[in-house]
């Protein structure tokens, strides 16, 4: 297995795009797009554009970029968790319901019991790992397709997050837990001058042009390797293209951030995960066997992937970024509530889907579901300032979940026809 890329994977299992002229790809100017892989994040700039014009820029300022992180935090943090369980083949449907109990749990050592909170903070992150081992084992070991165990899920955990707050929630959390839901660094090196934009934490933007120097290490690195092993690569001019995109996106944001109140210390906790989890995707046995159970299942069991194990670890994980998730969503509140995470799996699974995850398995990027969360953020935050009704965001953001996969479904049926 240690041969095996997930974009093989993709290419071989799906029928992604591969050279120019091949299905799912176009030419523009001399450069060959996959649209596949690359139309969410053109898709994300043209609705970021759009929100921008009608908000008359409302949409892009320090404090209204700081708003949209913060709130929207935890789903992304669940998306990390959820694309794994899609790209395997499988769904959770428990996350919101976890959310609650785990809140709920970590309430009641903290605030009633008067537990230290990196103590408390540890024994909710073990109950998420247990309450994803019991649901891991049914699916795993026992058989039980994820949809039936993560579905009972939802409704034992909730019923479980009731009996113990019933009505009522409780709070406030200690002054570490609201820091790091809603606080943020502190600036350490002092502002500096951007003239008409104003001052800036330097500190904020020193990270930026180190994050910015990461990805392009890191994406010419594995560039470079793709080619080594003969495998389709993006032109040196797209390459070059992509790289100024993400460097000029990773800025704007640092800096408008850094003129606000610096960085969120839950985007810090974001860009951990999101690094982590992409390598662990990428670089490992162990991502590579996710790919591979969902991209071809009989195939990975001949290849001797343990499919059962990796199950049961996916939704172990699963359980823990729920904790998280939950700890941060409390904290935010500064309370645990009963009916904290409502409709988070829903969030969460669109997120991966409008991100490119397949809904076969075998294919999505953890940076993919990040992008299709913040897409979901931007239509919320953005048809909340131009004042659009409640009905008309589920509207829209509906319809923005149907085409994207309508788009996979789509690409896929070509690459197959062009067989």
């Amino acid at each position: 297995m240690s041969s095996i890329t997930p974009a093989d994977i993709e290419v071989g299992a799906k029928g992604g795009g591969g050279a120019p002229g091949r299905p799912g790809r176009v030419s523009l100017g001399g450069l060959s797009l996959n649209l596949r892989s690359s139309g969410i994040y053109i898709a994300f700039a043209l609705i970021i554009a759009l929100f921008s014009v009608l908000t008359d820029g409302a949409l892009l300022q320090p404090q209204n970029i700081s708003n949209i992180i913060v709130q929207n935090s935890y789903i992304l943090i669940l998306a990390i968790g959820m694309i794994l369980i899609i790209i395997a083949g499988h769904i959770d449907l428990s996350v919101g319901s976890v959310v609650a109990v785990t809140g709920a749990l970590a309430a009641v050592l903290m605030v009633n019991m008067g537990v230290p909170w990196p103590l408390a903070l540890l024994i909710t992150l073990v109950a998420g790992a247990l309450i994803g081992a019991w649901q891991g084992y049914w699916i795993a070991y026992f058989g039980i397709p994820a949809f039936i165990v993560t579905l009972a899920g939802m409704l034992l955990f909730r019923a479980l997050t009731l009996t113990v707050l019933g009505n009522q929630g409780i709070g406030p959390f200690p002054d570490q837990v609201r820091t790091l839901a809603n606080g943020f660094t502190d600036g350490w090196l002092g502002n500096i001058g951007l003239g008409p934009l104003g001052g800036a934490d330097l500190f904020s933007l020193l990270i930026g042009i180190v994050a910015i120097a990461g990805m392009v290490l890191a994406q010419w690195r594995s560039r470079s390797a793709r080619k080594g092993y003969g495998q389709t690569v993006d032109s040196l001019a797209l390459f070059v293209l992509k790289m100024a995109a993400g460097a000029a996106l990773i800025l704007f944001l640092v800096v408008q951030l850094a003129r606000f109140k610096n960085l969120p210390w839950v985007l810090v906790l974001l860009a951990v995960l999101v690094l982590a989890y992409s390598l662990m995707a990428n670089r490992t046995v162990f991502g590579r066997q996710i790919y591979a159970i969902g991209g071809n299942l009989q195939a990975a069991v001949m290849s001797g992937v343990k499919v059962k194990s990796v199950v049961f670890w996916i939704f172990v994980n699963m359980g823990v970024l729920s904790a998280i998730a939950g700890v941060i969503f409390a904290g935010r509140l500064n309370q645990a509530g009963p009916t904290a995470g409502n409709s988070f799996e829903l969030d969460a699974i669109a997120a991966a889907f409008i991100g490119g995850a397949a809904v076969q398995g075998g294919v999505g990027k953890v940076v993919g579901a990040i992008t299709g969360g913040l897409i979901m953020a931007v239509i919320n935050n953005g048809m909340s300032l131009i004042g659009s009704p409640s009905e008309r965001v589920m509207l829209v953001k509906g319809a923005v979940l149907l085409a994207a996969v309508a788009f996979d479904v789509w690409t896929k049926r070509r690459a197959g026809t062009a067989r």
